[in-house]
């Protein structure tokens, strides 16, 4: 057992790691759960599409309405506090939920106002874990860190947290909610454990949010690699969001495949995760970060011109499975590069802008998607990711030498 504890999260990341990872990992099992079993208790009250795509979009609303907000309060306040209330206001929404199932109380109103605060909180839960890591964790392990981090989120909140989550619901309509109020309070117990350097703003300074939202973004403006970095993954996500908006019917229209066959890609992407993170390590002794978003960029825009061309689900199959890899090797890269990079006292703003860029352009991306779908077929927005993912990479090259160089550069080590 101990052997297993130290591959997984060796001691020279610190007990602090061993904490915040077993907080994680436990919080992405009921994200995982929720994300079957919220979808199946919409369509169990309702068969309106409109409300269906209400349910969705509020899952995507919170981070673009509160990311910022939130940011701002992680600077300022005890970031442990924040993690630990957040949480708790969770397990208390599921488990008001999980009363009015139980009790055939819930309406279709009720549970989307649930899974609007629910994806409230989550946004200030996510953002402000994400600060933590360069606090507990010395600058070079940062990269093999995010590493571990990002395997737990595959494994239990991609694989295992849906079947999971649909099987509870199967049970019993109000189980999986329990569940997940179960192992988000735990979570919370879990980051109770971690023991952070001193952090937040000097006392007797005052200022306002906006303030200190302007304060992030100019600082973002200022830095080479983070501008570039929060640039590209806009304008990706804007090309990404629009082949994706219509996966489903380029599943089932283009490549023949049924409801488990629509499926299999996820899963298949997800396991493709899980072997980018576990050679993670491997790779980062061979090629520096910056090279490795790179040779993403170039590998995500030929992606979407294979998917475009193919109408082999095998082929498309081989090529979710590399994408799988992908996205996380980017992921993870990303996250370990602004880490790196911005100063502690602006951790959780940074991330906000960045997470304003991530979901601003999936929220283009799939409304371009959605039109350019209607007006030309389904894999008409497959060649507008491939020719806009191009054209963007040939404008940005010369920028992203500040990338290749930015986990280069010196920082200083957490406390």
């Amino acid at each position: 057992m101990s052997s297993l504890v130290e591959i997984v999260a060796p001691a020279r990341l610190g007990h602090g790691f061993r904490w915040l990872i077993a907080s994680s990992w436990v919080s992405n099992l009921g994200d995982g759960i929720a994300a079957a079993a919220g979808p199946l208790l919409v369509a169990s009250l309702t068969h309106d599409p409109g409300l269906v795509a209400l349910a969705a979009l509020l899952q995507w609303l919170p981070p673009l309405v509160f990311g910022l907000y939130a940011g701002a309060l992680a600077d300022r306040l005890d970031r442990r506090l924040i993690i630990v209330t957040v949480d708790l206001l969770r397990a208390l929404v599921l488990v008001l939920l999980t009363m009015a199932i139980a009790t055939d109380l819930a309406s279709i109103t009720l549970v989307l106002v649930a899974m609007f605060l629910l994806g409230t909180a989550e946004v200030f839960a996510d953002n402000t874990t994400a600060t933590l890591m360069p606090m507990l964790v010395a600058r070079d392990d940062l990269a093999i860190a995010n590493a571990r981090l990002t395997t737990g989120f595959i494994t239990v909140n991609q694989l295992a947290g849906p079947p999971i989550g649909a099987a509870l619901f199967a049970a019993g309509h109000a189980v999986p909610f329990a569940a997940q109020a179960s192992v988000v309070a735990l979570g919370a117990v879990l980051v109770l454990r971690v023991a952070l350097p001193p952090h937040g703003r000097e006392s007797g300074t005052v200022t306002t949010i906006s303030h200190d939202v302007a304060e992030a973004f100019r600082w973002v403006l200022h830095h080479a690699a983070v501008r570039t970095l929060v640039l590209t993954i806009f304008v990706f996500n804007i090309t990404f969001g629009a082949a994706w908006s219509v996966l489903v019917l380029y599943a089932t229209q283009r490549l023949g495949l049924g409801p488990i066959g629509f499926g299999l890609l996820t899963t298949i992407s997800a396991v493709g995760g899980i072997c980018g993170t576990l050679g993670y390590g491997w790779l980062t002794r061979r090629v520096s970060l910056g090279n490795l978003m790179r040779v993403g960029l170039v590998f995500e825009t030929c992606t979407m011109l294979s998917l475009a061309l193919t109408t082999s689900k095998w082929v498309a199959f081989a090529i979710f499975f590399v994408f799988g890899a992908h996205a996380f090797i980017w992921g993870t890269t990303s996250l370990t590069i602004r880490q790196r990079a911005v100063p502690a006292e602006l951790q959780g703003r940074v991330g906000s802008v960045n997470l304003v860029g991530v979901f601003g352009g999936l929220v283009v991306g799939s409304g371009v998607g959605g039109l350019i779908a209607r007006e030309w077929g389904v894999t008409a927005p497959f060649w507008f990711a491939f020719v806009g993912s191009a054209l963007f990479v040939v404008l940005i090259w010369r920028q992203l030498v500040h990338i290749a160089h930015a986990d280069e550069a010196d920082a200083p080590a957490p406390a």
